[in-house]
């Protein structure tokens, strides 16, 4: 049965859709679609990041002992790898675990176990679920029919509306394979094609809303009733890990619905123009000091929507940091924002708002500073580092490569370095007082210790890595420097006092003077 037997033509499309989902099939494939071939291999990593292969490995080892066991006697085990059909088993095995490694950039993953610790309000949808890991969720319910509503609109005909879905079975059908395993097994190609459509519409939908300040007419009033006043939180479910839609079942509908409106292909780069300083306060209206123009890159292939904001949220090195001349014998240390006001490096907020513009710059013969970019700590802002490093985390092998770029694990090393500064709420006030958290709203300073402690399991990005060297650095050879710093960190309301002193007494005696003078 089609769309078109299921609702009326000439129904009004400004009215909920309430689409019989178990009626609206398509011939289910007989044999699963072939594996891309252009996703790099890469290796398992030994540190948290990229997840345990999930293939049942045990069921098919068992098969091969057992094919072993049926037809080789025990004084013949050492002839097990004649045996074709134990053999067929196990490449099998390292078949599928080769498959799955080869789709690693592009996977839809889950969060590493090594930020179990994070609070899970910055790890769960709020409104609405994008895939199938928090789709059936009690509080995410209502959301559903607001999707079919965003359907509807994308095309305003069902025949068409009908067309679309015909073609984008197929890249539905691929997107399985992205998914985890287990969680895909339990739903049917039918259920799974109408996920991935009606979550396709509504993510087209949604960013058309919040680049429709250039054409209002773009996206349904209805839609926008109902989408604005949840943007903020639509927003920090969109950016969620495990809430994410393969990039190409979007541009599948971006592509339809472009035969029909020529401007709908530039919705994801206004999209990504308007959102790429989401880290910054919502006040922010500011250009930055010194920020590049923007550069879309039609090269770029995000595998969803995280990977393109967070490739745009980060920036891009323009030139290499050349690592300190002197390695140091041991990195193994670390230093609050106390600390680093003692030996006389002072925390500054630096003017690009890249995440990834870090740096320790030399002020002068005495003066040195720690640049990083300033933040505004919300619960919102929260989740969405949890959210990069975690993809930085799945989709990076190693961090210390030397082909890796500082780009690919720069979140790691800001969260990282904003960590390592935070012991007590002495140090995040710090940072408040330095204007790298931004004073307002946000979490108290208790709240943002709690969540700095709860990240610090992320592994250290080159960027990270570099810093924590030149600090080291300089603490280790500017020892008198040092030492003077601390001297006068530990002393500072004495000096300020006996300087604030002299100052008296040098006003009273040019009074004295003055008074000689006159006489």
């Amino acid at each position: 049965m089609g769309i078109g037997q299921i609702m009326e033509p000439a129904a009004a499309w400004d009215r909920p859709c309430d689409f019989q989902l178990a009626n609206w099939t398509v011939e289910e494939p007989v044999a699963d679609l072939p594996l891309p071939v252009e996703y790099a291999s890469i290796d398992i990593p030994v540190d948290c990041g990229i997840q345990a292969y999930e293939y049942d490995v045990q069921q098919l080892l068992v098969e091969y002992y057992s094919a072993a066991s049926r037809r080789i006697s025990t004084s013949e085990k050492a002839k097990i790898s004649n045996d074709s059909h134990a053999r067929n088993v196990v490449n099998q095995v390292l078949d599928d675990f080769k498959a799955d490694m080869d789709m690693m950039k592009q996977k839809m993953h889950r969060y590493p176990t090594c930020l179990g610790a994070v609070d899970k309000s910055y790890t769960v949808p709020r409104i609405v679920a994008i895939g199938p890991y928090h789709h059936g969720l009690e509080h995410l319910k209502q959301a559903e029919k607001v999707k079919h509503v965003a359907a509807c609109h994308c095309i305003g005909d069902v025949q068409l509306l009908e067309e679309m879905y015909e073609k984008f079975v197929p890249d539905a059908d691929l997107a399985r394979r992205f998914y985890d395993k287990d969680v895909i097994e339990g739903i049917s190609y039918d259920d799974f094609r109408h996920m991935m459509f009606f979550d396709a519409c509504f993510l087209v939908q949604y960013m058309a809303m919040r680049t429709s300040f250039i054409r209002r007419d773009i996206i349904d009033g209805s839609l926008q009733r109902f989408m604005r006043p949840n943007r903020s939180d639509i927003f920090h479910d969109v950016m969620l890990l495990e809430n994410q839609l393969p990039w190409t079942v979007v541009e599948n509908v971006l592509s339809f619905m472009a035969d029909n409106d020529p401007d709908v292909p530039s919705i994801p780069k206004r999209f990504v123009y308007r959102l790429r300083y989401c880290m910054q306060p919502d006040d922010h209206r500011e250009r930055p000091e010194e920020e590049e123009p923007f550069n879309w890159d039609d090269e770029y292939r995000p595998p969803h929507l995280l990977g393109l904001l967070h490739y745009y949220i980060v920036g891009r090195r323009s030139h290499i940091d050349k690592e300190t001349d002197e390695e140091p014998k041991n990195l193994s240390f670390f230093v609050s924002a106390m600390d680093l006001a003692e030996i006389g490096i002072t925390l500054k907020a630096n003017k690009t708002l890249q995440l990834l513009d870090m740096h320790l710059n030399q002020k002068g013969a005495v003066f040195t500073e720690l640049s990083l970019a300033p933040l505004s700590l919300d619960r919102n802002r929260a989740s969405h580092l949890v959210s990069m490093a975690a993809f930085e985390l799945c989709t990076i092998e190693s961090f210390g490569a030397k082909r890796a770029r500082d780009e690919d694990s720069a979140v790691c090393s800001y969260v990282m370095l904003l960590a390592n500064l935070v012991y007590r709420e002495e140090d995040v006030q710090e940072l408040r007082e330095r204007g790298l958290l931004q004073r307002g709203g946000g979490l108290t300073n208790s709240e943002a210790l709690a969540f700095f402690t709860s990240v610090q399991g992320l592994r250290f990005g080159p960027c990270y890595t570099r810093i924590m060297k030149q600090i080291k650095y300089y603490r280790d050879n500017s020892r008198m420097k040092t030492k003077l710093h601390a001297f006068v960190h530990y002393h500072k309301k004495t000096i300020a006092a006996v300087v604030t002193g002299i100052g008296a007494v040098g006003g009273i005696i040019g009074t004295l003077l003055s008074i000689k003078k006159s006489i």
